[in-house]
């Protein structure tokens, strides 16, 4: 009977989510509520040239009621060898199919190797057996660690090189709910879910006032997917970009 003190709800199990507060991971926060998980969202603040993606974290992780949100710093910048952790400029204006083949200068180097790995620290902490990440086959401007190969391998790493992994019955599972979607598909998914895009920032390089360049690869893929379904880009842009 509806509220019999007699009637426990069944409690919702752990998920460790990786949230940049861009359109993908804030798509999959929204999935993985939507099949029950209680999220615990991880945003990292790596050295990052678009440093603004994590106050969107906060605000995507407010909004869709996270269990908790950790924002770990760490500091890339002293690797570098990356337009978004060093002095290299961002690559602007690209064609779809030069955004489409080899790997460009905005890939972090094992930068998913790196957020994964801590991701499922945590999930080890917390008794978690479920991480997901907003990795796409598709529009993934070439990144190599975002691929379904590569998503298997860090799988079964995680349950050979971990305590819980080796003794428990139990294996991790890494969710790539997004991974063989268009941006289209990804943003139709998510406005079914209720997200509010405005909160989120996709941009690599913005400017200090948070307003995106229109020109990056995350933009002109951002920008793409909108126009597909029809839509205006509810983020900002600079003044004189066509958003549509």
């Amino acid at each position: 009977m509806p509220g019999s003190p007699y009637l426990s709800p069944v409690p919702q199990p752990a998920a460790v989510v990786l949230l940049s507060g861009g359109v993908d991971s804030t798509t999959t926060l929204a999935v993985a509520k939507a099949r029950g998980f209680a999220p615990h969202a991880l945003t990292l603040s790596y050295g990052q040239r678009h440093a603004v993606e994590l106050e969107a974290a906060r605000r995507v992780a407010a909004a869709l009621g996270v269990a908790e949100h950790k924002v770990l710093r760490l500091d890339l910048r002293a690797f570098g060898g990356s337009a978004l952790t060093a002095d290299i400029p961002v690559p602007k204006d690209r064609s779809p199919s030069q955004i489409g083949h080899g790997i460009p200068v905005t890939y972090v180097p094992a930068r998913n190797t790196i957020f994964l790995s801590l991701a499922l620290a945590w999930a080890e902490t917390i008794g978690a057996w479920d991480l997901f990440l907003g990795v796409n086959a598709l529009d993934y401007s070439g990144y190599p660690d975002c691929r379904p190969e590569y998503i298997a391998a860090f799988e079964q790493l995680a349950n050979l090189g971990t305590k819980a992994g080796v003794s428990s019955m139990r294996k991790f599972t890494v969710h790539t709910p997004l991974i063989r979607m268009s941006k289209r598909e990804i943003l139709h998914t998510g406005l079914n879910l209720g997200v509010d895009y405005a909160l989120t920032v996709s941009c690599y390089d913005p400017d200090e006032a948070g307003e995106a360049c229109g020109a990056c690869d995350a933009c002109l893929l951002r920008l793409k997917g909108f126009a597909e379904l029809g839509m205006p880009d509810p983020a900002p842009y600079r003044t004189g970009t066509l958003t549509a």
